[in-house]
């Protein structure tokens, strides 16, 4: 039971070879252009990021790329199956890399910290809902909103 709190400035340790990347792109046809390129290492290199955040990072290292091309490349990706959103907040959707583990997401009200939880740790409610509501989950866009360990002990602490 490996869950652990998700760096927003996580390594790209994981990342694709260019020539995947090239190869399932062109199978699907698409072109690996230098953006699409720059936009999935920033969101591999963010962790859970939106496309506001992905801009701001991408612009870091080019200032060819605008907010629609942002937005049109990520649809692109998730297409693919090299990226998945969730959304964490109310906020635009949050992108992350699918080279990470198979994951759901925490969201604290309070600090809005977001931890990412193995899959397996909700295995027995997916399976309830697969037997009970014949409900098959997406866990990759599960998220579970409440209050993290330390907010709730400052809450308890509270008169």
């Amino acid at each position: 039971m490996a869950d652990h709190e998700h760096d927003h400035a996580a390594a790209s340790g994981g990342a694709r070879p260019p020539g995947d990347l090239r190869s399932r792109l062109r199978g699907s046809g698409y072109r690996l252009t230098p953006q699409r390129e720059l936009i999935l290492a920033a969101v591999e290199r963010l962790g859970h990021a939106t496309p506001d955040e992905v801009l701001a990072e991408v612009r870091r290292h080019s200032t060819a790329v605008n907010v629609s091309t942002v937005y049109r490349t990520l649809e692109v990706l998730e297409e693919l199956g090299l990226v998945r959103h969730a959304h964490l907040a109310d906020r635009a959707p949050t992108y992350h890399s699918v080279t990470d583990h198979e994951h759901f997401h925490l969201v604290c009200r309070n600090c809005e910290r977001v931890t990412s939880v193995d899959a397996d740790v909700a295995a027995d409610l997916v399976g309830r809902l697969a037997a009970e509501q014949q409900f098959v989950v997406d866990i990759g866009h599960l998220t579970v909103f409440g209050h993290c360990q330390d907010c709730s002990a400052n809450r308890e602490d509270t008169p």
